[in-house]
């Protein structure tokens, strides 16, 4: 299909919709069977302890008996019967790899994983959440699922969440061995004997605080914007644009944000209940939602806050940086939100657009033609 056609709305009864269903849960349970067999390479260590080996099985039942249904769907319909090809394709190839029966691989001890069960899992909820909240919400109802740059941050999303290893393994490496001096197990323990909900307060305005100040560097330093930049040339907003990330971005901020963290000695429910709390918190704000929030908008960063910092609006440039709490760029001076509800017109980067393909956006901090102007 050509590109302006798969940007184009959605429609019932033409067939594009059970077709794109077909293939992406064809697509994701060829890789749901890989991380049964290759459970140690594939899968993220702290996911895997919690997973109920019978309830993933049904699941993935249902989710091929689905795809089948989808593919045949086009077939009566008689439209877009190659795509659902496809996704009976796709879903033949599962079952040939084991299906819903597959048996769990061997043990590989793997120093180093591929988050590949993760990004199936956030995925599979921030389509489905995400994308009906949008819907039900929209800031820009005009705007299709499928927009301008979808597969391309598609793509940005895959690349990432697979990639989750990689730094969680650096993180783990470079962290205790450039930090174990500000180990001090008396501020440890008096942190761990708090309350669990004191701990996550604290844990979120430490991490915020670390976020606004790698974020600001992001945006003042030359070096660090070129690649920060290409984060800000998402010009069209829903949950997919907050995965449009340089490689060197979230290695460096996943390992920093946390160090906070690791100094107070931060673990179990606290810890994971942050982490949990900012995808979902960076996943929302990155959306096409243009929900009013009244006085939560003082308390929390939201989609509105964070759209305004993603704004090719002159008056919005260099704001906003913090990201779950606007008091932070309040007293800094770098807050912006018009009391009179009003939303960017345009976002982007201003000046010269930045090439496209992952590679070319990869390699353009180091090519001067292509650097966007920064006002």
């Amino acid at each position: 299909m050509h590109h302006d056609e798969t940007s184009r709305p959605l429609t019932l009864g033409e067939g594009r919709i059970s077709a794109y269903l077909s293939i992406g849960l064809g697509a994701l349970a060829i890789l749901a069977v890989l991380c049964f067999r290759f459970p140690d390479w594939l899968t993220t260590p702290d996911l895997r302890a919690a997973y109920d080996l019978a309830v993933l099985r049904v699941l993935l039942a249902l989710g091929m008996g689905a795809a089948v249904f989808f593919g045949l769907l086009t077939f009566a319909l008689g439209r877009c019967r190659r795509l659902g090809s496809l996704g009976l394709g796709l879903t033949a190839v599962a079952l040939a790899l084991g299906g819903a029966g597959v048996e769990v691989g061997p043990r590989a001890d793997a120093p180093v994983f591929l988050g590949l069960d993760w990004m199936v899992l956030d995925l599979l909820a921030s389509a489905l959440a995400l994308g009906a909240i949008e819907k039900l919400a929209p800031r820009r109802a005009d705007q299709p699922i499928l927009r301008p740059d979808f597969w391309h941050d598609a793509r940005y999303f895959a690349f990432n969440h697979l990639g989750i290893g990689l730094s969680l393994f650096i993180g783990a490496a470079l962290v205790p061995g450039l930090f174990s001096w500000t180990i001090n197990e008396g501020v440890q323990g008096w942190f761990r004997g708090l309350p669990g909900v004191v701990q996550f307060l604290i844990i979120l305005v430490m991490a915020d605080v670390m976020e606004y100040a790698l974020h600001r560097a992001m945006h003042e330093i030359p070096a660090l914007w070129r690649i920060h930049a290409v984060h800000h040339s998402v010009e069209h907003m829903d949950w997919l644009a907050g995965s449009r990330l340089h490689l060197a971005e979230p290695l460096a901020t996943r390992a920093l944000v946390l160090l906070p963290g690791f100094v107070l000695g931060a673990e179990g429910a606290p810890l994971l209940a942050y982490i949990t709390f900012a995808a979902t918190q960076a996943g929302l704000n990155h959306a096409n939602l243009g929900l009013k929030l009244g006085w939560v908008e003082k308390l929390l960063v939201t989609p509105r806050f964070h759209h305004w910092h993603h704004a090719s609006d002159s008056v919005a440039v260099d704001t906003n940086y913090a990201a779950h709490l606007p008091l932070i760029d309040w007293v800094f001076r770098t807050h912006h939100m018009p009391k009179d509800g009003s939303w960017p017109a345009a976002y982007g980067v201003i000046g010269k657009k930045l090439p496209k393909g992952i590679v070319r956006q990869f390699l353009y901090p180091f090519v001067p033609r292509w650097w966007p102007k920064k006002a």
